[in-house]
């Protein structure tokens, strides 16, 4: 099947644009990206009707599923807010994928999310990406991308009402960085049993849980706001030599200069909220503006349910109208998002072997 008479927007490593083009798919995977007129047009062909297309749109920080939107608490499934530490969550297991928002999220473009555990617990859990489309979450799956730390108010206020530890910043910090260390030793002693140098360790599901980060194998994501707990979450990250990404970084333009020296990357957002607590009085919406400025990776997320999901194409624009141009703004819901996800392999542009992920719009989205 074709969609042809496009002007595309490929967001590949060339960052080519076509346009006058067609593109090709079959089950499910784009077969042909190529400029001009198929030589052979079929009647279930799509007529583009000279539309821009562009890579189906990603939501990098989303608690989508989690949410159940106009159902209450019953709906709820974002924090287990009863022990600090749940690295061993699986956030498949949490996500209602028949929730009227992914129809919302399809409906504006959005085809690929991150969802996330919330920000009450230290370390909060997986982190997955998946499609928008699909009744059954397994089959939407795209795979699991990283884990879920906090920084900042949230843990501290959720165990301060529960009177017990973390109620401060270093407590939090403490948290974390004692886990790590668990695991460390625990992936040491596995090592040692497998060389025959000594006993297997006893299994222990919540370390195990945390090996894929040590390993780099998945992105350690941080929920950070102010620029104390910013640096705190990259001393961290460098403690145990982790892949990292900084979520939120609300106070990023402030402290822009020195995060490049970390060659960190950012999802930023929500950007369509008030300051709701103390950590978020320097919102900015330039802030991706700045930190592109400064050499940074950014994606822009909705933190959907803060944000509905439907308004990932609205916050873009708010972010190019105070200084982000529109190529850039664009990249922040394809290229960028995909390549902090590590899910470029399979979204993100329009290239051959690529999933047939694809939006249309008459106008500027």
């Amino acid at each position: 099947m074709k969609i042809t008479n496009v002007k595309i927007f490929t967001m590949n490593d060339n960052e080519d644009i076509i346009d006058n083009g067609y593109v090709t798919f079959e089950n499910g995977r784009i077969t042909e990206v190529s400029q001009g007129i198929p030589d052979k047009i079929d009647k279930d062909d799509i007529d583009g009707e000279g539309m821009t297309l562009y890579p189906g749109f990603i939501d990098a920080h989303t608690h989508l599923g989690l949410t159940t939107s106009g159902v209450g608490v019953e709906g709820e499934d974002l924090n287990e807010e009863f022990e600090p530490c749940t690295p061993q969550l699986r956030i498949i297991d949490g996500i209602n994928p028949v929730d009227h928002s992914f129809e919302l999220a399809r409906n504006a473009g959005v085809t690929a999310v991150l969802v996330s555990p919330g920000s009450s617990n230290p370390i909060a859990g997986e982190i997955a990406a998946i499609k928008t489309a699909g009744k059954r979450v397994d089959k939407m799956l795209i795979k699991t991308v990283g884990m879920k730390f906090s920084m900042g108010e949230n843990p501290k206020l959720t165990y301060m009402d529960k009177e017990q530890s973390p109620c401060t910043r270093m407590a939090v910090a403490s948290i974390i960085r004692e886990n790590l260390i668990k695991a460390v030793r625990y992936h040491h002693e596995m090592l040692d049993a497998e060389s025959g140098e000594g006993d297997m360790p006893d299994y222990d599901f919540k370390l195990e849980a945390l090996l894929p980060v040590l390993r780099r194998e998945v992105t350690a994501h941080f929920h950070c706001h102010r620029a104390d707990d910013i640096f705190t979450a990259v001393r961290i990250a460098n403690e145990f030599n982790l892949d990292y990404t900084l979520v939120h970084c609300t106070d990023g333009h402030t402290i822009a200069d020195e995060l490049a020296e970390e060659s960190a990357s950012c999802i930023v957002g929500p950007m369509i909220c008030d300051r709701c607590k103390p950590e978020m009085a320097n919102l900015s919406p330039d802030n991706a503006a700045v930190l592109n400025s400064n050499g940074l990776d950014v994606a822009i997320c909705t933190d959907h349910s803060e944000v509905p999901i439907e308004y990932l194409p609205i916050s873009v624009g708010i972010a190019i109208k105070n200084g982000l141009s529109f190529y850039n703004g664009l990249r922040a819901v394809t290229k960028n998002a995909a390549k902090i996800a590590r899910i470029y392999d399979r979204v993100g542009s329009v290239e051959v072997g690529k999933d047939a992920d694809f939006v249309m719009f008459h106008e500027n989205p």
